[in-house]
């Protein structure tokens, strides 16, 4: 018999409510941000930050704009409690800054948090019991009024301590761990005994952190609970509602978001989502979320590299490269189709950015947001293999290189690059599709090259006469055309017996001034059928030139024989 059996599980039970207005809400400004990244998400590594890495997490923590730090669980650890004192020996803590510390209800672990604290401008002291049906059945084996107690015991401590600590400006925070798993009525009034022995005032709010210490339901679920603890708890305006996800179910981020929208105030979360099991609620897509509604996260995210470096070097943990907003890939196509929306997006963007100004509305398919935002650049947006396709082929020659490819040796120069990334079944380089483009149109086989030429004008005609050289020697060529181009194509066709086209033609300098060269690119039609060439010189005409012969060459024609020559067959 299998072991994977979903018998032995139950649906969690909905909350029975008439009506809910939630779903109607919408987040309209950012709630209040506490990292818990030094304390819960440091306890979930297998090797702890050692007290460098803290600090360097710490004064990232700062930089990005946190103003509540949890720091540690200082009556747990020695580490955590040095720490503690370092930062505050130090004066590390800026002064709108408060930092908070998490300990159980129990009276020498609070002793201990308070000698901690002792000297901070301004500190949360955290206190939380398990109030979850199946930890007081089961672990503590524990009524629901012996459980209460614990946690009006704890509260009672924490109330009694800080009198005795009048240099810090206190504010208490209590969490009922496993709230999700508690009967909602029963956490209501484990609440409630709790803002009463520290009865807040809306100058000094409680803060009430409902945790899903274990995601248990579909966020809906979690957002009718904060909604009736909203609307239940006694002293609603003197309380901060605070929410601290974990991400079981996956669904982390949304959990918090639908919490917000229920009425909650405040969010405890990790950067990047690191915590136990699956992670904590991960601030930085939270925040980059409502960053892309327009809406200031009161956070700045804008160096995403840093914050990835620093985080992955304190944890030991690599960031995936497809994290929302963070990874090194969310950004990337790799699909031809995304790539040629994107790169037709990104131009109508700037033109838009350029007359409108930088609060232009950014809408460009398949990106949420501006790449530059977070301090990616457009070289990373599209990315080459085998599933590519032209448009991103163009953006990356154009972008890197400053070779502006025309739509018709886009079409021609994609099967070359995407037969390369079938070779060598990988990503492709912007350097490995520049070193093929030179070697399929420019550096190609069987080369010819004008060693001179002469042009003169007449009555609206253009003479020419080339010597060309071939890999068999010198050839001369001559003809009339509207304009020296036209008249060099007429000049081989009268070697090859008027079997050459030119079908498009498209050129551009490499550079802004005098000095910069030039970069020219043909379509001719040989025998029926299309060939592209390219040519790169200090003057236009003869890149231009350089580019037919180009083409010529491709075709497998040779200019060395006389007017009989023979096409290869093509």
């Amino acid at each position: 018999m299998t072991s994977f059996n979903h018998k032995k599980y139950r649906p969690f039970p909905p909350v029975a409510k008439s009506s809910r207005r939630w779903p109607d809400c919408v987040i309209e400004h950012a709630p209040d941000w506490c990292s818990v990244d030094l304390r819960d998400g440091n306890q979930a590594l297998i090797e702890p930050m050692s007290p460098s890495q803290k600090m360097a997490m710490f004064e990232l923590l700062v930089d990005v704009g946190f103003k509540e730090i949890e720091v540690g669980f200082p009556a747990a650890s020695q580490t955590d409690y040095d720490f503690v004192r370092l930062l505050i020996e130090d004066n590390r803590v800026p002064e709108d800054v408060t930092i908070q510390v998490l300990t159980q209800a129990r009276e020498p672990l609070i002793a201990r948090s308070f000698e901690a604290l002792k000297g901070a401008r301004r500190a949360i002291m955290h206190l939380y019991n398990s109030t979850s049906t199946v930890q007081r059945e089961q672990v503590f084996k524990m009524s629901r009024e012996d459980i209460k107690s614990i946690a009006v015991s704890g509260a009672e401590w924490v109330r009694d301590y800080a009198v005795e600590h009048t240099d810090t400006e206190w504010q208490f925070q209590y969490s009922p761990e496993s709230f999700t798993n508690t009967e909602l009525d029963y956490a209501i009034e484990v609440c409630d005994a709790v803002v009463d022995i520290w009865k807040p005032v809306t100058q000094n709010k409680i803060i009430i952190n409902l945790p899903s210490t274990v995601e248990v339901a579909t966020p809906n679920v979690y957002a009718d609970q904060i909604e009736t603890i909203c609307d239940r708890i006694g002293h609603r305006d003197s309380i901060t509602i605070s929410l601290h996800t974990h991400n079981d179910r996956g669904c982390g981020v949304a959990t918090a978001e639908l919490g917000v929208m229920a009425g909650a105030d405040r969010i405890e979360g990790t950067l990047l989502g690191n915590g136990e099991r699956t992670g904590n609620m991960d601030i930085v897509t939270m925040a980059m979320n409502i960053y892309s509604q327009g809406i200031d996260p009161e956070l700045d995210l804008s160096d995403m590299d840093r914050i990835i470096s620093v985080v992955e070097r304190c944890t030991q943990l690599s960031v995936h490269p497809r994290h929302p907003y963070a990874g090194d890939l969310v950004f990337a196509a790799f699909s031809g189709s995304h790539q040629d929306a994107i790169n037709k997006c990104l131009a109508v963007d700037e033109n838009e950015r350029a007359i409108h100004g930088p609060d232009s509305h950014w809408r460009v398919a398949y990106l949420p947001i501006d790449p530059r935002d977070v301090g990616r650049t457009y070289q990373e947006v599209i990315r080459i293999n085998s599933q590519s396709g032209k448009g991103g082929i163009a953006y990356v020659l154009e972008q890197d290189f400053g070779l502006i490819l025309p739509r018709w040796m886009q079409v021609d120069f994609s099967p070359h690059v995407q037969r390369e990334a079938e070779i060598s079944e990988s990503e492709v380089s912007t350097e490995q599709i520049r070193k093929l483009f030179q070697n399929t149109y420019v550096n190609v086989a069987d080369q010819m090259t004008v060693e001179s030429y002469q042009a003169s004008r007449s009555q609206g005609s253009d003479s020419l006469t080339a010597i060309i050289i071939t890999s068999a020697g010198p050839v001369q060529i001559a003809s009339d055309g509207k304009g020296i181009l036209d008249a060099f194509v007429c000049a081989i066709n009268e070697k090859l017996d008027h079997k050459l086209v030119l079908v498009d033609y498209n050129e551009h300098t490499l550079g802004d001034n005098e000095q910069s060269e030039a970069m020219a690119y043909v379509q001719l039609s040989i025998n029926g059928k299309r060939f592209c060439g390219a040519g790169c010189s200090e003057d236009i005409v003869g890149a231009s030139l350089r580019a037919v012969l180009n083409a010529v060459s491709r075709a497998g024609v040779n200019l060395s024989a006389a007017s009989d020559v023979q096409l290869a067959a093509i």
